[in-house]
Order: structure tokens, then C-alpha cells, then sequence
């Protein structure tokens, strides 16, 4: 994600700071390589996910960073990382908007690997929940490039289930 930030779109990055984006996209991935990148279709409930998630962050900041700049490594990486996870400055939304961003990318390149014989159309909706603009621009043109794929490959691209939907409300939110 935080090779993403490098591409922010100029009408953006006047608006935030990159260098703050970057750390944060770092501590969100720090989390994920231990916990794991979990999504609804992991069936791990996302305050057992955020639970998971937050003893990640404190042992490394508690056990890894503790004497990393007198402990402020670790306070800024815990700090940066609640930020992510409460999502209420620019930067978190945008963050959090690159992370579903990287979902999307992920699920294209899969099915095309997999040469049109793998729908992942489950994680599609993620595309519903990104909420600036400017990712949500980013959004639209995988996604059509996605249909472009699927209208020269086997499989049909089909809409996910109703439970799956229901989980992910739940997962991402309203």
C-alpha cells in the first residue's frame, strides 16, 4: 500500500501528508503479516480481527520498539495505527481507501493468473465502500478493466451471495 501512496493523485496530496500515509500504510501492513490479511470471507469477525490486530500493535510497540527512540518509535507507530483504524482524518480514510484499493487489485490479477477459470466476484463490493473520490476513481477503472477481461473469458462474472454481502456490511461498515 504504501508504494500506492507514491501515485496519490496531485489534487490529493495537496490536501495531505504523504510522508504520515506512508508510516501508516507500513504499520496497517506490520499488523497484517502477523495477523494475517483478513477478510469477511475469512470468517473472523471484525472485532475479533481488530482484537488480533491491536495485540499485534501493542507487543510491538511494548516488546519490539520499547527502546527505539526512548519508546517513541512505538508510540507513533501505535498512534499512526488507531488513526488507520478509527478513520476520521483525510489521511486514515485515504489509507483505508488504498487498502480496499489493493483488495481490488489482487482480485483482478488472481483471476487473470488463474486465465479466466476463478470468479472472485465476492471481493467486488469492496468498490461500494471506498469513499474518497479520487480512490474511488481508481476503483471504477479497475473494475472496468475487470469486466473487459471477463467479456473475453469462460467464466461468468456473477454477483456475490447474499450472505457474503451481509458480512461484508458488517466488516466495512455502512
Amino acid at each position: 500500500m504504501a508504494m500506492m501512496v507514491v501515485a496519490t493523485p496531485p489534487s490529493l496530496a495537496r490536501r495531505i501528508d504523504i510522508a504520515k500515509c506512508m508510516k501508516m500504510c507500513l504499520f496497517h501492513d506490520t499488523a497484517e503479516t502477523l495477523v494475517g490479511d483478513l477478510t469477511p470471507a475469512d470468517g473472523v469477525p471484525k472485532t475479533e480481527r481488530h482484537r488480533r490486530e491491536a495485540e499485534t500493535m501493542r507487543y510491538i510497540e511494548g516488546k519490539v520498539l520499547t527502546n527505539v527512540n526512548g519508546g517513541g518509535a512505538g508510540q507513533e507507530l501505535a498512534a499512526l495505527w488507531q488513526e488507520f483504524e478509527d478513520g476520521k482524518s483525510l489521511e486514515s480514510r485515504y489509507v483505508q481507501d488504498l487498502d480496499k484499493i489493493e483488495m481490488l487489485l489482487q482480485m483482478v490479477e488472481y483471476e487473470r493468473r488463474a486465465e479466466g477459470c476463478l470468479d472472485l466476484s465476492e471481493f467486488a463490493y469492496v468498490e461500494t465502500k471506498i469513499s474518497l473520490p479520487e480512490t474511488q476513481a481508481w476503483a471504477e477503472e479497475i473494475i472496468r478493466e475487470r469486466e473487459e477481461f471477463w467479456k473475453t473469458h469462460r467464466v461468468k462474472v456473477g454477483a456475490s451471495d447474499i450472505g457474503m454481502r451481509k458480512m461484508q456490511d458488517e466488516y466495512y461498515g455502512e
